[in-house]
């Protein structure tokens, strides 16, 4: 019998089967236009490629990809204007018209360049209000040579002072959207988890595992997808950090499994715009040992005393509080990484939770009802491969929702 995936403690939240992408659209805007105006904020110029997907609803094709790559949208908020502009290639793949006027979608802006920035300058003269404050979220080269034609008004603010706290609190179609990317992504890792064999490579489980999310609706692959296999010892592991820990994640290369080899597996996809965070452990083979499945149940014992925490009003820091003294007085992640993090347009959002920004940090940062995490706790053991698995919840008013429904196979309680 393997353990109980954790279910709804405390009020629940109504989430509908799918998402009323008109209503989102209208709510996740209100809510950046709210916040712009109760910060003075005139106009927001979004590059990166999660917030334009909040403020626009645009299911964007490329998303962490399109971080790398020019072909990515640009989006304009006005805080007296309902709709965005946005300027776009690939218009046919983006899904945007379902909501945006089309008087507001506009050619691409290429951004990198001095001919791209020269085009945002002329809109931006179209459309801010002279001496209007404008915030961006991120500067490229030559708007950073142009910065002083592009902001008259003066030198933009961080967006990430509005959509930040836009973002931190999902609606119920945002869950939808999620707990949906969730269900793609768990149905084509199980038909990945079936393959696990001696002599099949790592890329044949991308392969697969992207072919059935494709299929099942995904609209982007957000992540390379990790099936790292965990050496039995640090030493042993040919990797070097600066922290002398483990190297996580590793690219997924041609290696061939072989029988026994522990996973430690993380893949992200998107439902329209929204990420899902799957991660489990798994053995080839599904032989696990009685010391791997006391690193299992440790983990558990992790887990729960972390959930018994997780309430609206709780911090940061009473979590990783919860998950040290459960683990021994020891933190149960690893230095580079963290114990849980939000979720949403991106795979990993704020609130980061137990990072090098440090202990007053996640003391002062507080759960609000409807935030959502992704907890990743981590037991690790030279001998045994170590245990990580990921569990997505909606914190609630007097507890937690979770939306994970992938079990825990091979390991579990016997």
């Amino acid at each position: 019998m393997t353990a109980t995936i954790p279910g709804t403690i405390g009020s629940a939240i109504d989430i509908p089967e799918l998402p009323d992408r008109a209503r989102m659209y209208r709510e996740c805007g209100d809510r950046l236009r709210n916040l712009m105006r109760d910060r003075g904020i005139a106009a927001l110029v979004l590059l990166g490629n999660g917030n334009v997907v909040y403020a626009t609803g645009v299911s964007w094709p490329l998303l962490d990809a399109g971080l790398s790559h020019v072909e990515r949208p640009v989006a304009v908020v006005l805080v007296d204007d309902p709709h965005p502009h946005v300027f776009m290639p690939l218009r046919e793949g983006s899904n945007s018209h379902l909501e945006v006027p089309a008087d507001h979608v506009h050619p691409p802006l290429y951004l990198e360049f001095d001919e791209g920035v020269e085009r945002l300058e002329r809109a931006l003269a179209d459309l801010v209000p002279a001496g209007g404050a404008v915030a961006v979220d991120e500067l490229t080269g030559a708007m950073r040579r142009a910065q002083a034609r592009l902001f008259p008004a003066g030198p933009p603010s961080d967006a990430a002072q509005v959509v930040g706290p836009a973002k931190l609190v999902k609606t119920p179609d945002q869950v939808s959207c999620i707990r949906k990317a969730c269900r793609i992504t768990e149905e084509a890792a199980a038909e990945v988890q079936r393959s696990l064999a001696p002599g099949v490579r790592q890329v044949d489980l991308s392969a697969a595992f992207v072919r059935r999310a494709f299929e099942l609706g995904a609209t982007a692959n957000m992540l390379e997808a990790i099936w790292q296999v965990m050496p039995t010892t640090r030493v042993s592991g040919n990797v070097w950090t600066t922290t002398g820990d483990l190297a996580l994640p590793l690219l997924t290369t041609e290696r061939e499994l072989l029988d026994g080899d522990v996973l430690w597996t993380d893949v992200s996809i998107t439902y329209q715009g929204y990420c899902s965070d799957f991660g489990r452990t798994w053995v080839v083979g599904d032989r696990v040992t009685d010391r791997q499945h006391a690193q299992f149940e440790r983990w558990r014992e992790i887990l729960d005393a972390v959930l018994a925490v997780t309430k609206a009003g709780a911090t940061c820091g009473d979590l990783a509080r919860a998950a040290i003294a459960a683990n021994g007085g020891t933190k149960p992640w690893l230095p580079h990484f963290y114990l849980g993090h939000g979720i949403g347009t991106n795979a990993a959002e704020m609130p980061m939770i137990g990072t090098d920004l440090g202990a007053e940090f996640d003391d002062n940062f507080v759960f609000p009802a409807g935030m959502m995490l992704v907890l990743e706790p981590v037991v690790w053991e030279d001998g045994t491969g170590g245990y990580r698995s990921e569990e997505i919840v909606v914190i609630t008013d007097d507890g937690y929702q979770s939306i994970t429904d992938y079990p825990y196979a091979p390991y579990g309680r016997n």
